[in-house]
């Protein structure tokens, strides 16, 4: 008797119970399809349907002698069916039901994925909408620009999930995949209906071709899709970090009644979640190139893939659904402090106003080099006198007077009209569904 899984979390999807489950209900499968082509007694199908187990402790020491996992597999279960088993994997290679309960444990696993990263995306427009309009300093090479918003911010992360959401569902439409073609793909000894059967059952698609194995460039694929996921998990990680820096703390992770930062230090609040979704993401990166590393294999194949995907698959899976529970819960409790962002987007004295001011310059009929030279100059002074700000050092230039008024000087250093078309962004963004 097969033993029923639902949708089960992501390490289960992993474990050798999940897998040999798989293995035997495939090759119950191929049993079915023989018989229903009367290749085979249906009475014996029967019987292995009704006898079929296995014990993973059982296998584990067959395996010791036969060095062969399906074999195996194979023996142990024959030692429950007794002389019916004779049908099952008839024709079949091993990398017929490897492959085939990969694609399928990959599948299963993507669909987590993919429900945890509509989730995230869901929690991003959230946080977007709230802090649409909080005004804050953008930055560029880390230092002060021009001002932003922290809804920006969200809006940014949200659409690059949305790519990765999309990316992720082309990849597991990529490795939906099964066969059951024999030792090098030709069906020698089993007919394609087989296979059609399987997979249909398995909710695969058969592959178009197959050598002994499916191509490895679909896992790379899939894999390298959750890599990037992962770089996007990192980016947003790696802004919060710096966000959260005493100098800066514009934005800090949720800190928890009893939690400590420091053994040494009991002030300390640290950025941890953050840092330990960078450490991942690195994991992620370097299993992907792995991954990339299989897809060349001798003649029909051979087994050097093997043995690295038992680590990087179920490794990446794991890590990338643990990376989005993390994420999704600092996103929805992430702090806030608009108090610090309007702080921080005086702490350059005006500075940040220096492109509209030059471009009010050009806008009364001068040259953009001029412009720049005429605004740079008091740009300068407050850079290097921390008492000096930029509009008083401009109201008193004579050069910038003879061409603008104090009042159209004075309406250049507000932060409003340089946010006009935040609706516009968010129009075809976060609120266009």
């Amino acid at each position: 008797m097969i033993k029923r899984y639902t949708l089960p979390e992501m390490g289960k999807i992993w474990d050798d119970e999940f897998k040999y489950n798989t293995w035997l209900k495939i090759e119950i499968l191929a049993c079915e399809a023989r018989a229903e082509m009367r290749e085979i007694p249906k009475e014996d199908v029967e019987i292995i349907k009704r006898k079929a187990k296995f014990n993973v402790q059982r296998i584990l020491e067959i395996e010791k002698t036969t060095k062969h996992d399906v074999i195996a597999f194979l023996t142990n279960v024959a030692e429950y069916v007794g002389p019916s088993s004779r049908y099952i994997h008839y024709g079949m290679t091993s990398s017929d039901i490897l492959d085939t309960t990969l694609a399928y444990q990959m599948k299963t696993a993507g669909k987590i994925l993919f429900e945890k990263l509509n989730k995230l995306k869901e929690v991003l427009k959230i946080r977007a909408l709230e802090h649409k309009y909080t005004v804050c300093i953008g930055r560029s090479h880390g230092i002060h620009a021009e001002p932003t918003t922290m809804g920006l911010k969200f809006a940014l992360w949200y659409e690059e999930t949305k790519r990765n959401i999309s990316r992720l569902e082309s990849a597991i439409e990529n490795i939906s995949v099964g066969q059951i073609s024999g030792a090098v793909g030709t069906f020698e000894h089993l007919s394609p209906k087989v296979e059609e059967y399987v997979c249909e059952k398995m909710d695969l698609t058969p592959a178009s071709v197959s050598t002994q194995i499916i191509q490895r460039d679909r896992h790379a694929q899939f894999l390298s899709s959750l890599a990037i996921t992962g770089a996007t998990l990192e980016k947003i990680a790696v802004e919060i970090r710096h966000l959260q820096r005493t100098e800066v703390l514009e934005a800090e992770e949720y800190f928890s009644k009893g939690q400590k930062g420091s053994s040494a230090m009991p002030h300390k609040r640290n950025p941890v979640i953050s840092e330990r979704i960078s450490g991942l993401a690195r994991l992620l990166r370097s299993n992907s190139i792995a991954a990339l590393e299989n897809v060349a294999l001798w003649h029909e194949r051979d087994i050097s893939h093997s043995s690295v995907e038992r680590v990087i698959i179920p490794d990446s899976c794991i890590a990338l659904d643990y990376m989005l529970n993390l994420m999704n819960n600092l996103i929805e409790h992430l702090i806030v402090y608009p108090e610090n962002m309007q702080k921080n987007l005086n702490i350059t004295r005006g500075l940040i106003y220096s492109q509209s001011l030059m471009l009010k310059l050009v806008n009364a009929g001068i040259s953009r080099e001029k412009a720049y030279k005429l605004v740079q100059e008091p740009a300068m002074k407050v850079w290097e006198d921390k008492s000096k700000n930029l509009k008083d050092e401009v109201l008193n230039s004579t050069d910038i007077l003879k061409l603008l008024s104090k009042e159209e000087i004075e309406n250049v250093f507000s932060p409003d009209k340089m946010l006009k078309n935040i609706d516009f962004i968010f129009g075809r963004s976060v609120e266009s569904n």
